[in-house]
């Protein structure tokens, strides 16, 4: 294929082991990679935390029971100091969890949407050590990887704002050592009958607490006060939440006598008659006594403040930052930042690392209804338009650094007041990209929620030029749809296609061929249509690719050679030789060497003349294959070592994990096993960091036959074994696994295992009836020969 700057594509993959060849008369040895990280994702913890000494003694229990992996449950009110307890209690326990502490706040309650499973997976596995691109994008394989890496630790698991047992089911461990406390507001008896979870319920703050939380929380100067501290703490519900915002607004007024400030708060909730003491409140009152507090600080704030914090409510996301906030006030940054800090001060926000925000979610709730009755609905739309602005131009800005080569869209008309950032390098994009990520997803939909639809497929499009290097599959493919329908909704045909090819390329990504290639036929259709012999270019060559990884190499040959002459007559020099490279290497899986070669030597000119490296050491692997079947050994060792010279150069593991196994195949042709096998567990350490799952299996493939060659013949079991099990999880890899199997059985074979290669040499043949090439057709027929 053609590269790094080719539509190819993206593999999922795991975490591996790698093969070390020290000494070679000692075999091929399996070890881990690299030592695991050791997360430690709790977020700090809680100034002014008070007694709660019975339910800390309930939580301590849970680790002393017999079940192997407990689950205990924190349920109450909102308000009522979950989470702070629990983050409390997990701080004070690190030594019983010495492999580190995993930590995710799910959203259940809040106003957008609540984080999936599937997301949730992707974060933890990043934490544990698993490449980006080796991360399934399912959520049973994902919650398989993730019960096997944390098979034999001891760690944390603290699931915040659970709604439903679904969100809690595939992040439970299965292996004895790790345990998992969870909250929520419900009391989630499904997790309690099925799974065997503890529940403790967290009711109000004792009197004596709630007022220990007062002076704890900026009342201890008013000594000669603290008599009106229960008053204060029953018109709070005893609601750590409200506390500890009261007790920020009355610090703020030292002058002040308190029980002045206590008839302010009551006028704000006409609760005149409080709770007696000891009573508990209904859930009604709770919520009377919480919108006073948060009322009572609201009309505090300065009008920008204040302003700021109902603009606020209109981001979509789970947290934000100092530029969103920006866009969103239609404010400079340095106005945005004096509001945001007095917005935290009151403790109405809640600052975070690295300069974001998030709100709780009671009081995003608030925000809202005071947006919705105090904001016009014109004002209300035009910072939505600001913030999604801001959102495009920003990300446009981090893909140009991340996917420079890729075709980009026109932007929506810039908004008066919004200054997108910009980036000096791929690590700052990067770093954006991965802070800002579950916020792209929900600008994606706010903007097709708030119809503006132009705004929606534009930013589908410049995020998939960002997911063409990660491949977040659930994020790609939920962008993609919702563009989709959005470019269809206000009929534009031009997005519709530009969708339509996300999709195919996201379902590409995934092993979804047939999909894939649904997706991009239907994009090149529009296309054609419409005249734009550009797009129809990308389409064909996108199509081409779904061909060559199902084999279809007759169909894939047309694509990229229709493709190619449209990109000739374009007069575009970095896709015509990505095409000719494509076209080179479909002739070469067909076996057509003569009509391979000019094709590879015209992409390698081009690439050359315009010093795109990439893709001049891809014509350069290429090459070699060409020369490696025509026997010219000495060629094709010089191509294949000027392109992983090439990759090692530019330091790029992508290219070199993959050149090597290039390398590898003609070193054992050149008789250098050694070398070879040296090359494949390099590949296999490279696949494994990178995350491409599929590569991966190549080099263990590889390292197999170079053990053969060495009559390592336990090792190359194994190894072939390990490729086998890597490929069989992927349905639409059938060429490779094919000639794995073929492989294994010549390995068996040679160890005088006759049956099992006999069945292993079946399986190959069952998975080569698909495929009517002259490779596959040799091969075949070259199976049932030895099976006779």
């Amino acid at each position: 294929m053609s590269g790094e700057d080719a539509r190819a594509e993206l593999s999922a993959a795991t975490v591996g082991n790698v093969v070390q060849a020290r000494d070679i008369s000692g075999g091929v040895h399996v070890h881990r990679a690299r030592a695991a990280p050791l997360p430690r994702q709790l977020p700090g913890d809680v100034h002014g935390f008070v007694n709660r000494s019975a339910e800390l003694r309930l939580l301590d229990q849970g680790l002393d029971g017999d079940h192997q992996n407990p689950i205990t449950l924190v349920v109450g009110t909102a308000g009522v100091g979950k989470t702070s307890l629990v983050v409390h209690w997990a701080h004070a326990r690190q030594d019983r969890f010495p492999d580190g502490q995993l930590y995710v706040n799910l959203r259940g309650h809040d106003p957008g949407e609540p984080v999936t499973p599937l997301r949730v997976l992707e974060g933890f596995l990043t934490a544990l050590g698993v490449a980006r691109q080796a991360i399934p994008g399912e959520v049973d394989q994902g919650a398989a990887l993730y019960r096997s890496l944390l098979a034999g630790r001891r760690m944390l698991i603290v699931l915040d704002n659970v709604a439903t047992p679904a969100q809690v089911r595939p992040l439970l461990p299965g292996a004895p050592g790790c345990a998992v406390v969870a909250t929520g507001r419900g009391t989630l008896p499904g997790l309690v009958a099925r799974d065997g979870a503890r529940r403790i319920t967290l009711r109000l703050l004792p009197e004596q607490d709630a007022v220990a939380l007062l002076r704890e929380a900026g009342l201890a100067s008013r000594l000669d006060e603290q008599s009106r501290f229960a008053e204060l703490a029953h018109v709070c519900a005893r609601l750590p939440l409200a506390l500890r915002v009261a007790a920020e607004r009355v610090a703020a007024r030292p002058w002040t006598p308190l029980g002045e400030l206590i008839a302010e708060l009551r006028s704000e909730s006409g609760l005149l008659d409080p709770p007696a003491h000891g009573d508990e409140p209904d859930e009604a009152d709770d919520a009377d006594a919480i919108r006073a507090v948060f009322t009572w600080s609201y009309r505090a704030l300065p009008a920008e403040a204040a302003a700021l914090f109902r603009a606020l409510s209109l981001h979509p996301g789970p947290e934000f930052g100092a530029g969103a906030a920006a866009a969103l006030a239609g404010a400079g940054p340095r106005e945005t930042r004096r509001s945001l800090d007095a917005l935290a001060s009151a403790h109405l926000i809640e600052p975070g690392p690295g300069g974001r925000f998030q709100f709780h979610e009671l009081l995003r709730s608030y925000a809202m209804d005071r947006s919705r009755r105090e904001d016009r609905q014109d004002d209300r739309n035009r910072a939505v338009r600001r913030m999604l602005t801001w959102y495009i131009y920003t990300a446009d800005a981090a893909q140009t650094w991340i996917n420079p080569q890729e075709r980009n869209v026109s932007l929506p008309r810039a908004e008066e007041g919004v200054e997108p950032l910009e980036f000096d390098s791929y690590d700052g994009a990067v770093r954006w990209y991965e802070r800002e990520r579950a916020n792209l997803v929900a600008a994606t939909r706010d903007a097709a929620d708030n119809e503006l639809p132009e705004h929606a497929w534009k930013l589908s499009v410049v995020l998939r030029n960002i997911y063409m290097r990660f491949n977040p599959f659930e994020d790609w493919v939920t962008t993609s749809r919702i563009g989709l329908e959005a470019a269809r909704s206000a009929g534009d045909r031009q997005g519709e296609a530009e969708l339509l090819e996300s999709l195919g390329m996201a379902y590409t990504q995934s092993h979804e061929l047939e999909r894939g290639a649904e997706s991009h036929s239907a994009a090149l259709l529009i296309r054609r249509e419409s005249g734009d012999r550009e797009g129809e270019a990308l389409s064909l060559n996108a199509l081409g690719l779904v061909h060559l990884r199902s084999r279809r190499l007759r169909e894939a040959l047309e694509m990229f050679e229709r493709g190619m002459d449209v990109y000739r007559a374009l007069h575009d020099a970095h896709w015509e030789a990505v095409l000719a490279a494509n076209v080179g290497e479909a002739r070469v899986e067909l076996g057509d060497l003569d009509g391979a070669e000019p094709m590879v030597r015209h992409a390698l000119a081009l690439f050359s003349e315009r010093a795109e490296r990439g893709g001049e050491g891809n014509a350069l692997r290429l090459l070699s294959m060409v020369r490696r079947g025509r026997a010219d050994v000495l060629g094709a060792l010089d191509a294949a070592g000027r392109a992983v010279e090439i990759a090692r150069r530019y330091g790029n593991p992508t290219w070199e994990g993959y050149w090597l196994l290039e390398l590898a195949r003609v070193q054992r042709a050149a008789g250098d096993p050694d070398n070879a096998l040296q090359a494949c567990r390099r590949a296999i350490d490279l696949q494994g960091t990178i995350g491409d799952r599929v590569r991966e299996a190549l080099a263990w493939d590889g390292a197999g036959e170079a053990a053969r060659d060495l009559a390592l013949l336990e090792e190359s079991e194994t190894c072939h074994r390990r490729a086998v099990d890597i490929l069989r999880e992927y349905g639409d890899n059938r060429w490779p696994l094919a000639l794995a199997l073929d492989n294994l059985a010549t390995t068996l074979t040679a160890h005088d295992r006759r049956v099992e290669a006999l069945a292993s040499w079946s399986d190959a043949l069952h998975e080569l009836s698909g495929f009517a090439d002259p490779a596959a057709t040799r091969i075949r027929h070259r199976i049932e020969n030895q099976m006779r």
